[in-house]
């Protein structure tokens, strides 16, 4: 979107510089030329109840997508367990928007989570572990993932209150993480979730 054509609105969640410049962001038509932290404020009022977690023991690249994933299903947070740096690229600048939030352990995340009166889900192809496809969610909980690879560290699948898995019918052992995080919110929202506002007005319908 280009400069802001004709007389500038006073709202103050409007950025001049944006109205001056334009708005090249990525963002949905009714944010366009809004400030960042009025947008977050935004989101804010309406975050779902279910967090998202991901391990990062060797600087895994799927932690952006999975922070890409949690801002369109508008989850309340996302935890990074282990190394505190990322690779954001993934992430598409959707972490100017989402709050993320830094675990130097799993016993550290699993402490926050049971003051917080969440329950811990792991997502991970274990044995004993229940078809996502056949339960659902509770409301309030934590989806953890393990690190691409290697999964749920051993620590991690000792913690979670549930484990569920992620059906699959091909060759493959296991599926990227950035895209199982992807599945296990969807199954949130279907579970839980009204529609989505307005993509311009911001609006709910049905």
């Amino acid at each position: 979107m280009g400069p802001w054509p004709g007389e500038w609105p006073t709202d103050p969640r409007y950025d001049p510089e944006l109205l001056a410049a334009g708005d090249r962001r990525n963002v949905v038509d009714r944010y366009r030329y809004w400030r960042r932290e009025a947008v977050v404020a935004d989101l804010d009022r309406r975050r779902h109840e279910f967090h998202v977690a991901i391990e990062n023991w060797q600087h895994d690249l799927n932690i952006g997508t999975v922070v890409r994933n949690a801002n369109a299903f508008l989850a309340a947070e996302v935890h990074i367990v282990g190394r505190r740096r990322w690779n954001r690229r993934g992430a598409m600048v959707t972490d100017r928007y989402q709050h993320v939030r830094h675990h130097p352990d799993i016993g550290d995340l699993l402490d926050w989570a049971a003051q917080a009166g969440l329950a811990v889900i792991g997502i991970d192809n274990l044995a004993g572990s229940r078809p996502l496809e056949t339960v659902q969610l509770p409301r309030r909980c934590v989806l953890l993932f393990g690190q691409e690879g290697p999964g749920l560290s051993e620590a991690a699948r000792a913690g979670c209150d549930l484990l569920y898995s992620i059906a699959q019918y091909g060759s493959t052992r296991s599926i990227n993480a950035g895209v199982a995080s992807g599945i296990a919110m969807h199954a949130w929202i279907r579970a839980h979730a009204g529609p989505p506002p307005d993509p311009v007005t911001g609006e709910r319908s049905g």
